[in-house]
């Protein structure tokens, strides 16, 4: 009752100092209020209400209110959930960016991997064409100087640089990112334009207990958290059929490969 009856500030129970120094919408806490102008303040950290006691007309409103931050949304469930396909929409209908948090690290690295990465793009390994005959000395010396160029190729391709590596082995092994790669990653997202005055809803992202922390200890707050809940039935029937189709296609080429390879070896027979 008495919380009702205070005349709040500007920002009611949020801490005016982070939104105006990170244009976040960040709750302060009962035991760091201060009054000023016989309002009372809330701020998230003594830090903040000792800089916001320095300086109080830095952080208050002056001619006209004090501008909100657009909406941030975090999307979450598990893979096959169809997290992408509603956030899409609800991209769409409220005007705001739709980040795909590991395609976004695909994006980052696939200049020099060439491909995707990860358990969700692994292929089986191709059938060993090293059985098919060597019809001429000329095909191969041919075959071997393709193959050390191709070595050489693929040598250069995979030279990343240390942050490229902590997101390579993200996205293959589940290893955790550190915090200065996440950095260089998500801060953009709500500090930079146009993600700053736009708003987005970041699918996929936090993953882990150490990526919400990673949000709390940077002050990253998003409006909404929302996780879907999908039963395993509806998972499999998302994701089976696609995958089903792809091993078909592949079983096919290594029957197609078996077939020439037989072909060929009984006309070096005849």
């Amino acid at each position: 009752v008495k919380e009702k009856k205070r005349h709040m500030g500007d920002t009611k129970h949020f801490c005016p100092v982070s939104l105006k120094e990170n244009f976040v919408l960040y709750p302060g806490l009962y035991e760091h209020a201060a009054k000023y102008q016989e309002k009372f303040y809330y701020f998230s950290t003594l830090e903040y209400r000792e800089k916001f006691l320095k300086n109080p007309e830095e952080y208050v409103a002056h001619n006209e209110p004090i501008q909100a931050p657009p909406l941030r949304v975090c999307l979450l469930g598990t893979h096959g959930a169809g997290k992408t396909t509603c956030a899409r929409q609800i991209a769409d209908k409220l005007g705001i960016f739709h980040i795909q948090f590991e395609e976004y690290l695909q994006e980052l690295i696939l200049p020099k991997t060439k491909e995707k990465v990860g358990h969700h793009f692994d292929e089986e390994p191709e059938e060993d064409d090293t059985e098919m005959p060597i019809l001429s000395q000329e095909l191969e010396d041919f075959s071997q100087t393709m193959t050390k160029t191709e070595t050489e190729k693929r040598k250069q391709e995979v030279a990343l640089t240390d942050e490229e590596e902590a997101i390579k082995a993200n996205l293959m092994d589940n290893e955790s990112l550190p915090p200065e790669v996440l950095d260089n990653i998500v801060l953009d997202w709500w500090r930079k334009e146009p993600f700053r005055s736009t708003g987005f809803i970041l699918d996929g992202f936090p993953r882990t207990l150490d990526e919400a922390r990673y949000l709390s200890e940077r002050g990253l707050c998003p409006d909404v958290v929302v996780y879907i809940q999908v039963e395993k039935s509806d998972v499999l029937d998302r994701l089976f059929p696609p995958r089903l189709k792809k091993w078909k296609e592949r079983q096919y080429k290594k029957m197609e490969n078996k077939k020439k390879l037989k072909e060929l070896k009984a006309k070096i027979r005849v």
